[in-house]
Parts: structure tokens; C-alpha cells; sequence
């Protein structure tokens, strides 16, 4: 497949960050033969300083022309603590998702076993949580009509049915290719917006039978979202509670530098880390790059590319099981690596065709035995043909490990 990527690298720590993204796509692109071709624009804090515009035509046109777009992150503290800024990195993004009619973002939540210890919550309580928010990202309070004076201030919240109908097609379709349990998350009780979010569910539930749809108002579904993160499977909202639940479900995993997303719609679909820029840590090189690495992963699974999705993931959890780890999820006592290190790690143990000869301590009795390499949970099993050298697909350079043997 020919790939061409339009990379928003924005603000912060966001350059940092998009220079190991691409390196692992142009790593799994060269070992699956597909092309693959970049196109760099400019966003956020970034676009503001050298044209005025958060996310200027030139940015809009190469996302529009690409079959993908890898962003990073936006942001910055002059505009965070200046509150009469008329204009804001943050709009960039609004401007990015409303032009491509992105409206749907994916997250999953999932928990990584050698972090959970990370997790402000119980051990058991956030072990084997794998689940997805499904956020409406075009609709509500941040795109409706809003007034601000020195007396007075409002934002509304207004959804149309087509807009939910069209974003709980999505959140089913999600729900049957995994667990097929679906929670509605709104305010019904209080939001007119809400009731229509929970009517037109409603009517739309009978033609998924399979799928089992509840209804949770937002503040219990934060609630439970801590008390038992693993009663969830799908969930769909609107956006400006997304926005929350879905940072709220980051923190879960015991680091937000670990989960990617996707939006999709209308146009040119992004993938995206769901951290933000963290201006304090720019140029630092203690970034943690995973999230935007995979994102990537989620990029090639959009294109139904699954092994190449799956690859990376392996790759990523490999560095996690070996301890190449930014400082922020480091175990103690552990080695230091920086954005770049770990990035580079990632992409040096991309698979590759290595050659294991034959140890004359090889037991006739190892035959068939499964054994583990090393900096990976990637088994194989020892020939029949035991007097031959043999190859190996694997996801490192490193030497096999033998029961109680090494080569």
C-alpha cells in the first residue's frame, strides 16, 4: 500500500515525540513493502507564532489531501495564562476536527500488566480493564453558540439527531465486534440535550439485539469508572463529557503517555496521542513516546492492516517488559532512557531474520519444547531436524534463552 501522511507535530513535546512515530512507520513500512510519503505542516502555538492562524488553509489542504494524519499535540502557557487571547492553540484542533468532519474519537482504555502498579487504583480492581470511549467530537458546548462579558457568559449545548445518530452508529458497530455491551453516557435528568441523546438510543437499540445497552448518567458513570473499570466495554457521550471521562479513564493505566486515539469521519482520519503538550518538559528528552507510537499501530488497523498493527504493539510491549521506560513509568532502580532512546529501541528490534546454530548441549529432550527470547514474550518451539541450524522470525537481535541455556 502507498501511504501519504500528513504529520502536525504542534507544540511542547510534540516534535519529539512525532520524529519516533514516523521512524517506526517508515520502519513497519520498509518490512511489509508499502511506500509511504510525509508531508510536514505547521499547527497550534507553532502556526500562531508564524501566521496567525492555529491552523492555517496550508495545514487544512495537506490534511485534506493525505490518507492519514499523524498529529501530536498543541499547546502553550502564554496563551493558557492570558484569559483575553482572542486567539488559542486549541482552536487549532476544534478548526482540524470540524473541517475534516472528524466526528468520533476513539479511545481505548487498556492496562498494561508490568504498570499496573502505577495505577492510583487497586491492582484488582484496574487489572485485565480494556475498554473504549467513544467520544462525539463535533457537536455540544465547543462548537455551539457562545457570549462572554464582564457579567455574563454561555456556551451551548446543542445536538441535532442526525449529529447522534450518526456517532451511536459508531459506538454499536464497536460494541458487536467485541464484547457487545454498550453504555450511553449523558444527563438526562437534568439536559434536555441529554433526553434526545437517550431517545434516539433508544430507538436505535432494537437493531443491535445482540448488543446489551445501558444507560448511565455522567456522574455515576465517573463513579464507576474508579469503583469497577472492568464493567465497561463501549462507551459513547457527547463531547464535553468525553473530554473528561476520557482523561479520567487515561489515568487508570497509571500514565497518559501510554494510550493513543483515533478520530474519524468524513475525511482524513487522525491519529493522535491523547496527552497533551507538557510545554515544561520540552526539549528535555524524558517525553514518553508510546502513545504516539501507537497511534500509529491504530493508523495501519484503520486500513485493515492488522499484522502490522500488531507488530508495533508487540514491539511497544517488549520495550515495557525489558524496562525501556521514560522516567515517569521507570521501575526504581531501573535505566535511564529518554524519548529518543526508547523510540530507537522500538524500532531496532522491528523483526528480523536471525540465524540460531545448534548447541551441542541441546537435549534431545528439548525437542518441541517452547522456549522465550529474550526482551520478548514471542515463542518458539526447537526443529525436529535437530542436527541443522535453523531460522527464527523475532522481534529482537538479542540471543535465545534455552532452559537453563543461552547461545
Amino acid at each position: 500500500m502507498d501511504f501519504k501522511i500528513a504529520v502536525l507535530a504542534g507544540d511542547g513535546i510534540g516534535p519529539e515525540i512525532s520524529v519516533q512515530g514516523v521512524d517506526v512507520m517508515n520502519a513497519v513500512c520498509e518490512k511489509f513493502g508499502h511506500k509511504v510519503s510525509y508531508e510536514y505542516a505547521i499547527c497550534g502555538a507553532d502556526a500562531i507564532d508564524k501566521v496567525g492562524d492555529p491552523f492555517p488553509e496550508m495545514t487544512f489542504q495537506a490534511c485534506k489531501n493525505a490518507d492519514a494524519v499523524l498529529f501530536s499535540a498543541v499547546g502553550d502557557p502564554k496563551f493558557d495564562n492570558d484569559p483575553t487571547a482572542k486567539v488559542r492553540p486549541e482552536q487549532g484542533l476544534l478548526a482540524m476536527r470540524k473541517k475534516l468532519g472528524l466526528f468520533a474519537n476513539i479511545r481505548p482504555v487498556q492496562t498494561f500488566k508490568c504498570l499496573v502498579h502505577k495505577s492510583p487504583l487497586r491492582a484488582e480492581l484496574v487489572e485485565n480493564a480494556d475498554f473504549i470511549c467513544i467520544r462525539e467530537l463535533t457537536g455540544g458546548m465547543y462548537f455551539g453558540e457562545k457570549y462572554q462579558d464582564d457579567e455574563k457568559a454561555y456556551d451551548t449545548n446543542a445536538y441535532t439527531r442526525p449529529e447522534i445518530e450518526r456517532i451511536l452508529k459508531v459506538a454499536f458497530e464497536y460494541a458487536m465486534r467485541r464484547r457487545k455491551h454498550l453504555t450511553v453516557v449523558d444527563k438526562a435528568n437534568v439536559l434536555a440535550s441529554s433526553r434526545l441523546w437517550r431517545q434516539v438510543a433508544k430507538e436505535m437499540a432494537p437493531q443491535y439485539p445482540e448488543v446489551e445497552t445501558d444507560y448511565m448518567f455522567v456522574d455515576n458513570a465517573a463513579m464507576r469508572m474508579i469503583q469497577d473499570p472492568k464493567f465497561f466495554d463501549v462507551m459513547v457521550t457527547e463531547n464535553t463529557f468525553g473530554d473528561i471521562l476520557t482523561d479520567e479513564g487515561s489515568c487508570i493505566t497509571g500514565s497518559m503517555g501510554l494510550l493513543p486515539s483515533a478520530s474519524t469521519g468524513e475525511h482524513t482520519p487522525v491519529f493522535e496521542p491523547i496527552h497533551g503538550s507538557w510545554p515544561q518538559a520540552k526539549g528535555l528528552n524524558i517525553a514518553n513516546p508510546l502513545a504516539q507510537i501507537l497511534s500509529v499501530a491504530m493508523l495501519f488497523e484503520y486500513f485493515d492492516l492488522k499484522e502490522e498493527g500488531a507488530l508495533i504493539r508487540k514491539a511497544v510491549n517488549a520495550s515495557l517488559d525489558a524496562n525501556v521506560r521514560t522516567p515517569e513509568i521507570q521501575v526504581e532502580g531501573g535505566e535511564r532512557y529518554g524519548t529518543t532512546e526508547v523510540g530507537q529501541w522500538i524500532v531496532s528490534r522491528k523483526p528480523n531474520r536471525i540465524k540460531i546454530k545448534r548447541l551441542p548441549m541441546c537435549h534431545p529432550e528439548h525437542i518441541g519444547c517452547s522456549f522465550l527470547l529474550v526482551y520478548s514474550s514471542f515463542p518458539f518451539s526447537v526443529p525436529d531436524n535437530s542436527g541443522e541450524d535453523f531460522f527464527l522470525i523475532s522481534l529482537c537481535q538479542e540471543a535465545v534463552v534455552y532452559p537453563s541455556l543461552s547461545v
